[in-house]
């Protein structure tokens, strides 16, 4: 798998660029467009990396203070079907799907900790369906509520922040993070009592029992344990461009579940649930926060000597496979 890089280069750093990039091991199809650049005034020069070199690459780019004077761009191609990059992917050390670019979690966590209507919104629409979950005693809404929740990006950004050393990115999440939940408990709690003062909804439907719902607000030793769980996978997820696995994280903790239960609460007076909710809230955030903390660090401090390991044992194993299958004459030759 490669990714590919876009330099708008100085005309003063072209040489030295292209001298990193000239790396038969490291990069394919590297081009160079004299003075195709405008600004800054210079050269365009674009290359295929092996991911798993990616981040050395654009570290090595950061050194030569291209990030200052120029431009870097990291797109995935789609497909890459030609010998090269097939020759890329067996010298690169370590499985391009396990391959950590720093910089790129880096750039989408600043991209969740945006203040934006659209984050806002989501929170609130979120919020809404946990409420009428609870209403409800639905499941079903529980899970719709959780998927459409955007506030992991912001935890797993925390969390970055802390381990990064990037405060003023943990800052600004935290931040967003609480802003939407203030302004989804306050619009849910508004029209939850609303629906009181009309009768649509009643406290009796918010502290009944609810066999289906009832676990959004008895936080136990479980739900510190899922959130721990589910935090990690998260950020593992958003490590190694795993989108698929964010999904099941969306729906494991139930963090927005619990501000819907807490802005019901709160707009029709339920005081029990009140504390239930928000203990629900907390013991989520922070084991979600921590997991991801202790899997930043590991990964910082453990990550690559793991893959290095992991390579070795693995290529071990096609090698005895390899010779279990020549010494077996029964075996079918490929």
């Amino acid at each position: 798998m490669l990714v590919h890089l876009r330099l708008t280069v100085p005309a003063a750093l072209t040489d030295d660029v292209l001298d990193l990039l000239a790396d038969d091991d490291r990069t394919a199809n590297l081009t160079r467009c004299r003075g195709a650049s405008i600004s800054p005034e210079g050269d365009l020069v674009e290359c295929d990396v092996a991911r798993e070199l990616a981040g050395e690459v654009i570290g090595r780019l950061k050194e030569l203070g291209l990030h200052q004077s120029g431009g870097i761009v990291v797109t995935t191609p789609t497909s890459t079907p030609f010998a090269a990059a097939r020759r890329l992917g067996e010298i690169a050390p370590g499985d391009p799907d396990d391959a950590v670019i720093w910089d790129m979690v880096v750039e989408q966590c600043w991209a969740a900790s945006r203040p934006t209507i659209s984050y806002l919104l989501f929170f609130v629409l979120a919020t809404l369906l946990a409420a009428i979950a609870v209403i409800t005693d639905s499941a079903v809404l529980v899970i719709g509520a959780m998927v459409v929740g955007p506030e992991f990006g912001t935890v797993a950004a925390i969390a970055a922040g802390l381990v990064l050393r990037r405060p003023r990115l943990a800052r600004r999440a935290v931040a967003v993070l609480v802003g939407g939940i203030v302004v989804s408990v306050t619009v849910v709690a508004v029209l939850s009592l609303v629906g009181g003062l009309t009768g649509l909804v009643t406290q009796d439907m918010v502290t009944r029992a609810r066999p289906q719902t009832g676990f959004i607000w008895h936080p136990d030793r479980w739900s510190f344990i899922v959130a721990l769980i589910a935090g990690a996978a998260g950020v593992l997820a958003l490590t190694t461009s795993r989108a698929n696995a964010m999904v099941g994280v969306f729906i494991s903790v139930t963090t927005i579940p619990a501000v819907g239960n807490l802005a019901l609460a709160l707009g029709l007076g339920a005081p029990s649930e009140i504390r239930g909710s928000a203990a629900q809230l907390a013991v989520n955030l922070g084991g979600m926060v921590l997991a991801g903390v202790l899997v930043l660090v590991l990964q910082r401090l453990l990550w690559v000597p793991t893959l290095a390991a992991s390579q070795r044992l693995f290529n071990r194993r096609e090698m005895d496979r390899r010779r279990a299958r020549d010494d077996d004459p029964a075996q079918p030759t490929r």
